[in-house]
């Protein structure tokens, strides 16, 4: 038993430390993104990596969304009578909670484990190191560089999935229906409010935040060799996924506080 006791507070001692150090990691990033030198040819590098090479993952899936979304949920709105309902359910699911969301966890597969490895090798291989000895300030042209690029990207992206998703929903609506394109986005927009938008836009911006956020920072403090590359790639998508749904709940309640949704 008292084993046992040991061991969950080993647990929690280990748990409170990476909050720490990713706490002590993000104010050293407040810090010296206020003061220049600024890496702008690099910014730019990683905004187009991070936001151009997403984009067929983000609209392939956000369409495939759409489509199935609709069909699921069209024989439950049909036996309700409430199929005319259709354009406006799925576009304030769409565009509050599940385009945000699913973008998120899309990108931090892909980018939040793409920069851990690549930061991770270039920590094992001392290119970090080398960096600093030639002058060059690393964690300004790596670090600061990336969490910015995500953090502007992702919610151009979490857009472009959205509009492919509720362009899916009408395609699948106009198979079944005919229903016409002016008459389904009329219904789309008419729904929408400024309490739909604007929080989900916003918070994608900590979506980006903390996927660029915790990729670099497994990354920059990779160890144990090679093999703790892989490890950091797939902790930064695990400790990504979770910080994803823990922010998403903080602004879903502030969202309920402030306009009564």
């Amino acid at each position: 038993m008292k084993k046992y006791f040991a061991n969950i507070i080993e647990v929690i001692k280990s748990f409170l430390k990476e909050v720490g150090e990713i706490s002590y990691f993000a104010g050293r990033f407040f810090k010296e993104f206020l003061f220049p030198p600024y890496e702008f040819k690099e910014f730019l590098r990683q905004c187009y990596y991070i936001g151009n090479r997403s984009l067929f993952l983000v609209g392939v899936t956000g369409f495939i969304i759409g489509l199935v979304f609709t069909l699921q949920s069209r024989p439950t709105l049909q036996e309700f009578g409430a199929v005319s309902w259709m354009a406006s359910m799925v576009s304030v699911s769409i565009i509050r909670e599940i385009g945000p969301i699913i973008t998120a966890l899309i990108c931090a597969g892909r980018i939040g484990s793409g920069i851990g490895a690549e930061l991770g090798s270039m920590k094992v291989t001392e290119q970090i190191d080398a960096m600093e000895v030639s002058g060059t300030n690393p964690f300004k042209y790596l670090v600061i560089t990336r969490i910015l690029a995500t953090t502007l990207m992702l919610p151009l992206l979490v857009i472009f999935g959205d509009v492919l998703a509720i362009y899916g929903s009408y395609l699948v609506e106009n198979v079944k229906d005919n229903v016409s394109f002016q008459l389904y986005f009329n219904q789309v927009f008419n729904i929408l409010e400024y309490s739909d938008i604007v929080p989900a836009t916003l918070k994608t911006f900590f979506f980006g935040f903390a996927i660029g956020l915790i990729g670099c920072y497994k990354g920059y403090n990779c160890k144990k060799g090679t093999a703790g590359v892989g490890k950091a790639a797939n902790a930064a998508v695990v400790y990504t996924s979770m910080l994803l749904f823990i922010i998403d709940f903080i602004a879903v309640f502030i969202t309920n506080i402030f306009y009564k949704v």
